[in-house]
């Protein structure tokens, strides 16, 4: 399960990023502070035995994922982790999106701590995005993105892994989901700052706007996603007069029907 952030820690991320540099100390510092309105005494500290990456299956059993390095193994490890990163960073030869999920992949993988892994992780993701100049995070919730894609997360997880104690696995599944989720978020908020800018226009035109932007089908929760202050009956209305007009086609029927745009742009020939 993928919980939340302590408030106080993203706070301290949100408001002073460019000065919390990702070097093992701090990560600590980090984590110390995740549990400071708790009664746990492990904040701050390194896992001090063997733990395992796993997830409740459909039948209710926990399938072990991953087995992370040995609890003897972590401070080492995480000291080369950052020193990598910094090191990359430094020299410039890739650019920060491609080093950050690498990161936190290696970061997962390695699974310092004995609680509170995929929180940090998240956390990581945040301080390391703002500290490459993509603040999107602070307006979209990049957890609740991750959350709402649970399983592909674990897929990617799943797909990256094999080798990875030996230096062995590719990154790349989980590199693209990691961006994919960054390019999300970003299109989320384009979607919420075009949906301000454009409350002067009728709630036909705006829904025809979102199916314009849409690439491939759509269907009725998305645009209700993204127009929350529309009613269904009336985007339901707006969508059969689109078929009716031949702007778009209907796929499906019941819950799962989605339309399909003809090849042209909505918003230019319905009237």
């Amino acid at each position: 399960m993928l919980f939340p952030a302590q408030p106080g820690v993203l706070a301290s991320v949100h408001e002073s990023y460019n000065y919390i540099h990702p070097r093992p100390n701090v990560i600590l510092q980090l984590h110390k502070q995740l549990y400071s309105f708790t009664k746990s005494s492990i904040g701050g500290a390194y896992k001090n035995s063997d733990n395992s990456i796993s997830e409740t299956d459909e039948e209710g059993k926990q399938v072990v994922r991953f087995q992370p390095i040995a609890a003897y193994l972590t401070p080492s490890a995480m000291e080369s982790l950052c020193s990598a990163f910094i090191e990359s960073l430094e020299k410039g030869e890739y650019d920060a999106l491609m080093l950050i999920p690498l990161f936190i992949f290696d970061f997962i993988y390695i699974h310092p701590f004995n609680d509170g892994n995929g929180r940090m992780s998240r956390l990581l993701t945040l301080l390391l995005f703002y500290r490459a100049g993509y603040t999107v995070g602070k307006y979209i919730s990049l957890e609740k993105l991750i959350e709402n894609s649970k399983e592909t997360y674990y897929e990617a997880l799943r797909d990256s892994s094999a080798g990875w104690h030996d230096n062995r696995n590719d990154y790349l599944p989980f590199v693209r989901y990691y961006l994919a989720i960054l390019q999300k978020a970003y299109n989320v908020f384009e979607e919420r700052i075009e949906h301000l800018q454009h409350r002067k226009f009728s709630k036909s035109d705006r829904i025809k706007k979102v199916i314009d932007r849409k690439i491939g089908k759509i269907n009725k929760k998305e645009i209700m996603e993204a127009c929350p202050d529309i009613s269904k009956i009336t985007i339901e209305r707006t969508l059969t007069s689109l078929v009716k007009s031949g702007c778009l086609i209907k796929i499906g029927g019941g819950p799962s029907v989605y339309y399909g745009k003809v090849n042209t742009t909505v918003s230019n020939r319905f009237t």
